[in-house]
């Protein structure tokens, strides 16, 4: 009987980013698993957001490896010196296609009803009959608790109904990862839990995730892994037991520290 792991959806090795003479990523490796949620926490400037960005192709990283699906993200190495080469403007955006991004500013078309922000992507890359695509709109809005608002446009959307927008967006799209990139920051208190809620829900329909946030208690509860960045490396890595309960770094205690009175109140 074999007991071999399967292969991860989601394969970093190595990766490396600079900004100019400021190296911001120093090497990460990563592996997310077909229906994991993965969290990334880490204090401001740690790299975690550049990281999200490298595997979305908005930024070009200068070393390591970015596999999903196998497949190498956004470059092709060939020849004897094993030269990184970049894949087409056409091959970039086919990987990108199948995978899901959802920003802390949402994004949103501002002339575009709710239904017709979440169309487009259907219509525009996946080529979907318009008919199709408002069916699949509809569905996600409603998923999502907004299916009486589809036809009100983001300035009439309090700020979380426009992030649970930008999210029905992106998961309409059927993308084989989503990443998360602090999509509460930007929301009022009282906003940030109708969008919890929803990405709690799509982790529980098995949505494969890799999320950015300072929401220490959200991640507790909902994520299969917790990766601690510090200073451009993985720091510490772990389930969230081990992460929250059995930090092995004085950066994660210091860390973990600011957000004490929120995480005892589940210990």
């Amino acid at each position: 009987m074999s007991t071999s792991k399967p292969t991860p959806l989601l394969q970093a090795r190595g990766v490396k980013k600079s900004f100019g003479d400021l190296q911001i990523l120093k090497g990460i490796d990563l592996d997310v698993h077909q229906g994991q949620v993965v969290a990334l926490i880490g204090a401001s400037g740690s790299g975690k957001t550049t990281f999200l960005r490298c595997i979305n192709l908005l930024e070009e990283y200068e070393g390591g490896t970015i596999l999903l699906d196998g497949e190498q993200i956004g470059y092709r190495v060939e020849g004897e010196n094993d030269e990184r080469r970049r894949l087409s403007e056409a091959r970039v955006s086919a990987q990108r296609a199948r995978i899901g991004m959802v920003f802390q500013s949402f994004n949103l078309f501002p002339h575009m009803s709710a239904e017709q922000n979440v169309m487009l992507g259907l219509t525009k890359v996946r080529g979907k009959p318009k008919a199709e695509a408002q069916e699949i709109a509809r569905h996600w809005l409603a998923r999502v608790g907004l299916a009486d608002r589809r036809d009100h446009y983001p300035y009439q959307l309090s700020g979380g109904q426009q992030q649970r927008v930008a999210i029905a967006r992106a998961v309409a799209m059927e993308p084989r990862l989503l990443l998360f990139d602090e999509v509460t920051s930007a929301l009022d208190p009282e906003l940030v839990a109708e969008v919890l809620a929803v990405m709690q829900d799509l982790a529980k329909s098995g949505m494969t995730m890799l999320l950015v946030s300072h929401e220490m208690l959200f991640v507790r509860q909902v994520a299969d892994h917790v990766v601690f960045m510090d200073g451009g490396l993985v720091a510490q890595a772990g389930s969230p037991a081990e992460i929250f309960e059995r930090p092995s770094t004085p950066r994660l205690r210091q860390f973990l520290g600011r957000f004490h009175g929120i995480l005892s109140s589940v210990t």
